[in-house]
């Protein structure tokens, strides 16, 4: 039997219970299942906030760039504790639109001999949109992601990690080594895998990668998007958009441009530093409870979120193997849209649709409790069911 008071003595047992302690939730009876859309704020984000206005922006002004510079590099070394990446191999800057069409550009500089560009059908519409986009101003070939699909002649695959409807998790290792030993590039995507699962981008053999800092990082709206390279390329790489925090000299104002040869060469303009800021904080603090404890936690909210949804005779695509999916749960039924709008509604649930027929519950480790994930999925029920 699965029941609530599974949940409340599970949240009682949950290590991770503390860290909500430090969101700011201003209204604790509204339940939020749309984490994977857009973390909480963090308190630590609010006091920041506010010191760098009042103080390095209003008071220090112009002299904060003397820190303010490299914070794009200082903080993407942040990343090494959520992704595995090594210091220097991570940049925060712009966002994950335009750090994938730096990346797939990154790619095809790398296979220069190859014209063909592979994306799934159904990938999510910025990585299929951006891909398009290159292939008509290049004149490229795009190739359908499939089982079979032949990666001889192909310079760059571009793919999420996590199915972001099902929370299906691909096979990382086993795909970038098939399109290695074919001479293509895998560009990947983590947005709904960052902060969410264990990820060791060297473990898995991954050199390219974007992604967001506003989901399950926390980093608040608008928050930059990162870019992982792989050291032993960067020295090597071309992006089409030249700007002048890339440039090795920034303040030689009359010379050419000469890109730095490491992460830095993905650079283009001035940062936003609020944003930027926050989407530290954010990092830090998942970097502070941990990948592995924020992992196990999100493996068993799902695990307990899936009993539920089987406990109510629901319907779902999200893998039962807890090492196949990711922080969020798709279930599916024709009226979602409806649902999701009588859920906010009626019950003060946050959750999310996404066509045709999937309300999608993210489940978010660090705020989400065991608790959340009944009352949203209890609501839900008595929703369908009347």
């Amino acid at each position: 039997m699965t029941s609530r008071a599974d949940a409340e003595l599970f949240d009682q047992q949950d290590p991770l219970a503390p860290f909500r302690n430090e969101f700011l939730i201003p209204d604790d009876s509204v339940v939020y299942l749309d984490g994977n859309s857009l973390g909480r704020t963090p308190l630590a984000t609010v006091t920041r906030l506010k010191q760098v206005v009042e103080t390095e922006w209003a008071a220090d002004l112009i002299t904060s760039w003397d820190h303010w510079l490299d914070m794009p590099r200082e903080v993407g070394d942040r990343m090494g504790l959520i992704i595995g990446s090594k210091p220097g191999e991570v940049a925060l800057h712009d966002n994950t639109t335009l750090n994938i069409y730096q990346g797939v550009h990154i790619a095809l500089g790398l296979r220069p001999d190859r014209k063909v560009v592979v994306v799934a059908a159904d990938e999510f519409p910025t990585d299929r949109f951006v891909v398009e986009g290159i292939a008509h101003d290049l004149g490229l070939t795009v190739r359908p992601l499939t089982a079979d699909v032949d990666l001889s002649d192909v310079a760059v695959v571009v793919r999420s990690v996590i199915d972001y409807r099902t929370a299906e998790l691909c096979d990382v290792a086993g795909f970038t080594a098939q399109a290695r030993a074919q001479g293509a590039m895998v560009l990947w995507d983590l947005s709904h895998t960052a902060g969410a699962i264990e990820f060791d981008v060297h473990a898995l053999g991954v050199e390219l990668a974007v992604g967001c800092s506003y989901k399950f990082l926390n980093g608040g709206p608008g928050a930059p998007a990162w870019t992982f390279v792989a050291q032993h390329l960067q020295s090597h790489i071309q992006q089409p958009i030249k700007g002048w925090f890339a440039q090795k000299d920034q303040f030689a104002m009359e010379k050419p441009f000469a890109p730095h040869d490491d992460i830095r060469r993905v650079l283009l303009g001035t940062p936003n530093m609020l944003s930027l800021v926050a989407a530290e904080e954010g990092i830090a603090l998942s970097g502070r409870a941990g990948m592995p404890a924020i992992a196990k936690k999100g493996q068993a909210l799902t695990k307990f979120g899936l009993d539920v949804i089987d406990h109510f005779g629901l319907t779902t695509s999200t893998p039962r193997d807890a090492t196949k999916r990711g922080c969020h749960l798709a279930v599916h039924h024709p009226n979602a849209t409806q649902l999701v709008k009588d859920l906010a509604s009626q019950f003060k649930v946050i959750a999310d649709v996404r066509p045709p027929d999937i309300v999608r519950l993210g489940l978010s480790p660090l705020t989400t409790r065991f608790t959340d994930v009944w009352d949203g999925i209890e609501r839900l029920s008595q929703l369908i069911n009347r």
